[in-house]
């Protein structure tokens, strides 16, 4: 069952940030994520305003895109906006689960 990796962040230093967002495209390739939003326009409706970029991957289920998030590859690329303030992240992965009508 597919699974989604959300992401919303407060960018404090783009150079920074930048090492890491750099790096992302390649790791998340690595397990097979494929990215359907990155950046763009949106309308927050509800909460906290305090995030101004939003991602969201699809992985194949919810193991792959823990497993992505938690390789050692994806730690080394996090560590410039973590170690630096580089930028906030608030990161779920979501499996889509089953609909009904």
């Amino acid at each position: 069952m597919p699974a989604y990796w959300l992401a919303r962040s407060r960018i404090n230093d783009p150079v920074a940030y930048k090492r890491y967002t750099d790096q992302i495209p390649g790791i998340i390739s690595m397990f097979g994520g494929k990215v359907l939003a990155r950046g763009g326009k949106y309308q927050i409706m509800e909460g906290p305003d305090k995030f101004h970029r939003f991602v969201v991957i699809e992985f194949h289920d919810l193991e792959t895109g823990v497993a992505c998030f938690t390789s050692q590859e994806y730690d080394t690329a996090a560590r410039h906006r973590r170690e630096n303030g580089a930028g906030e992240v608030e990161t779920v992965i979501l499996e889509a689960g089953e609909f009904t009508k």
